[in-house]
């Protein structure tokens, strides 16, 4: 099954080559465009894309704003967000958003394809810069920090249960629910269910800024302790 695309850009030239680089990949579908963040939503609904490439400069409704209310009435649309903007003033709000990936459009087309791919298949996709501003924001003292909902407690990882936290761990490598459910010997829904808690518990709206954070905490590395609990 070829993974469907919906292109929103407002310029069309960035569209026509787009285009037809995607029409090389034989798994993947352009199924429609648009040229603005109200368009995005129309097509979204009515095309039923797997994911959307969004573009954040867009008329009638931006990119950010597109995606929240993509997300919010489709969240099993996925949305790679395709800017020139490479600073963590839009990147955080797009991620925020529900953005399952933020790249520049000066990424060579074959990483574009890969990311589309890994995207496709549950994982989250960031330019290296925008990453490291992430990371520098989250490793920055709580005065000089964004209004972050992790900070209001001490250590809210306290309140995970192991089983929790292995999924978290998890979801700092990138993996899909699918893939912590093999990893661990339990159901997607089991999975999902402990995501939902866990994201509960920290404060977060989504699982890329529990991603974000997991790393910085070390639980890329493999970092699990905590409560027997399940």
């Amino acid at each position: 099954m070829k993974i469907k695309l919906l292109l929103a850009d407002d310029h069309a030239m960035v569209r026509k080559g787009l285009h037809v680089f995607l029409a090389t990949q034989t798994d993947m579908t352009l199924v429609g465009e648009a040229a603005t963040g109200q368009e995005t939503l129309e097509q979204a609904a009515l095309l039923q894309p797997d994911i959307v490439l969004m573009d954040l400069n867009m008329p009638v409704l931006n990119g950010i704003e597109a995606t929240r209310q993509l997300k919010r009435a489709h969240p099993a649309i996925k949305v790679i967000v395709l800017t020139s903007f490479a600073d963590q003033d839009h990147a955080l709000p797009a991620i925020r958003a529900g953005a399952r990936g933020y790249l520049l459009k000066d990424i060579e087309p074959d990483e574009l394809a890969s990311a589309i791919r890994r995207v496709y298949l549950g994982q989250v996709e960031l330019h290296p810069s925008i990453t490291g501003q992430l990371m520098d924001m989250m490793a920055a003292p709580d005065d000089v920090r964004p209004s972050n909902p992790v900070a209001a407690t001490a250590d809210p990882l306290s309140e995970l249960t192991r089983r929790e936290r292995e999924v978290l761990a998890h979801i700092a490598q990138g993996k899909s629910n699918k893939e912590i459910g093999e990893a661990l010997f339990i159901t997607e829904r089991t999975v999902k269910t402990h995501v939902s808690h866990l994201l509960d518990k920290l404060g977060m709206a989504d699982r890329t800024q529990a991603a974000i954070y997991a790393v910085k905490q070390g639980f890329a590395d493999g970092t699990i302790a905590g409560r027997s609990d399940d």
